[in-house]
């Protein structure tokens, strides 16, 4: 009997076993791989802590839209039109249309950046890649390419491998993670703020609901929903500290062995941050470094805008399918390819020595917005007219809403010295 209940649980956890895993490897997409990349070059391990920190909100925020989406059978989107009316929804729309394009311009920043490591042009590859992502959405099902991309992130565990060979001092690593340390420099508040963004990505809580909502997943599959996310975000995270590790242990120490300033975001290049897998590939760091941001890049800007056009048609109860024609889904198929198309033009209209800073700040505008997502979650999850018994609990609430205040006075402070008195200055 007991045998038989155990190879249910893991039945069901196989059932459902995938949405939190790549909701949350989402994050180390482009703008992940920047913002983790830019924060080891610039701070060696201060912001380590803050990663911890995230590990614990990350993991409640995503169950939070797991739970909803099990428990309601709906996605986000959804919820919002039900529980705020359609002008709340419609901000909220517009707001996540735009900044989903914002991110797909970094993914397509980034095959640009990368492109160039490989001698090709991104007037070249980024208009190429348009092509082949409208190639992949339209032609290949999305679990196939979802799967394919998955299965080629595994060159992250590079990171992994690079952040060993490199001989950090693990001591000064365990310190960055466990004791919290504020640096005076401005930089580091966007830095921090960028980490919050790319981490807690607004969009990732609408796709993971989503997600789950697709998988016909129901309240009694939670316990193996919660799995998936846990297992999912902490792989995530730790990625995401080697990459923090592997350009501290390279890229600024460096830096102090010969006395020069940190890296600067605003001035670096992407074969900047390949130094950081050196110690793994030697002379093959950018190659492989590339690679990697071409395979982020591709695989978001693929299943990104399909996810917005989904969502945002969801919110309005209108028609949204690819088994569709365009006159019988008309606002589908342009949301898809309004964002595509934004997001390429974007990149092809900035300077080249802009395309890592755009990559960086889009992360900053994320961190800066995903206070007021959380409280529209926060408000519909402890709704019991929503869901029942299925409530958030004490920690839930403590976590999540601590998240939302000290995300939002993080964000006020940083806008506050962009546009208070001397932002200028």
């Amino acid at each position: 009997m007991l045998f038989r209940r155990n190879w249910r649980m893991v039945l069901a956890f196989l059932a459902v076993l995938g949405p939190g895993f790549v909701t949350a490897s989402a994050g180390n997409d482009v703008g992940g791989i920047a913002t983790y990349s830019a924060a080891g070059a610039k701070f060696g391990y201060a912001t380590l802590w803050a990663l911890v920190a995230l590990t614990v909100s990350l993991i409640v925020v995503q169950e939070m839209a797991g739970r909803m989406g099990a428990v309601t059978g709906q996605g986000l989107a959804g919820l919002i039109r039900e529980n705020f009316g359609l002008r709340t929804t419609f901000l909220a729309m517009l707001a996540l249309f735009f900044i989903n394009t914002g991110i797909t311009a970094t993914e397509f920043a980034g095959i640009g950046a990368a492109s160039e490591i490989f001698g090709v042009s991104r007037y070249i590859a980024v208009p190429v890649s348009m092509l082949v992502v409208f190639a992949f959405v339209l032609r290949l099902p999305n679990k196939i390419v979802e799967r394919t991309f998955v299965v080629l992130s595994l060159i992250y565990l590079g990171y992994v491998v690079s952040g060993f060979w490199a001989n950090p001092d693990w001591g000064q690593v365990a310190r960055g993670a466990f004791v919290p340390t504020i640096d005076k420099n401005p930089a580091f508040l966007v830095t921090i703020v960028g980490l919050i963004g790319t981490t807690i990505s607004p969009y990732m809580q609408f796709f993971l609901q989503s997600a789950v909502v697709d998988k016909g997943s129901r309240a009694r599959d939670l316990p193996a929903i919660r799995a998936d996310i846990i297992v999912g975000s902490v792989i995530a995270i730790a990625l995401a500290g080697f990459m923090i590790i592997a350009n501290g242990a390279t890229i600024y120490q460096a830096a102090l062995h010969t006395g020069k300033p940190p890296l600067d975001i605003d001035t670096a290049q992407a074969q900047d941050f390949a130094l950081a897998l050196k110690p793994l590939a030697g002379n093959f760091a950018e190659l492989l470094f590339a690679f990697g941001i071409l395979n982020a890049g591709i695989f978001t800007a693929t299943v990104l805008p399909l996810s917005t056009a989904y969502i945002v048609c969801e919110a309005f109860g209108l028609e949204a399918s690819l088994d569709r024609r365009f006159r019988e889904a008309p606002v589908f198929y342009a949301l898809f390819a309004g964002a595509i198309v934004l997001g390429a033009g974007l990149v092809l209209l900035v300077p080249k020595a802009s395309l890592l800073k755009l990559i960086f700040y889009a992360q900053v505008v994320q961190g800066v917005l995903l206070p007021f997502e959380l409280v529209l979650m926060l408000r519909i999850i402890n709704n019991p007219r929503v869901m029942g018994t299925y409530v958030n609990g004490r920690f839930g609430n403590i976590v999540g809403w601590s998240t939302a205040v000290v995300i939002g006075g993080l964000a006020i402070v940083y806008v506050w010295q962009q546009l208070g008195p001397g932002a200028g200055g």
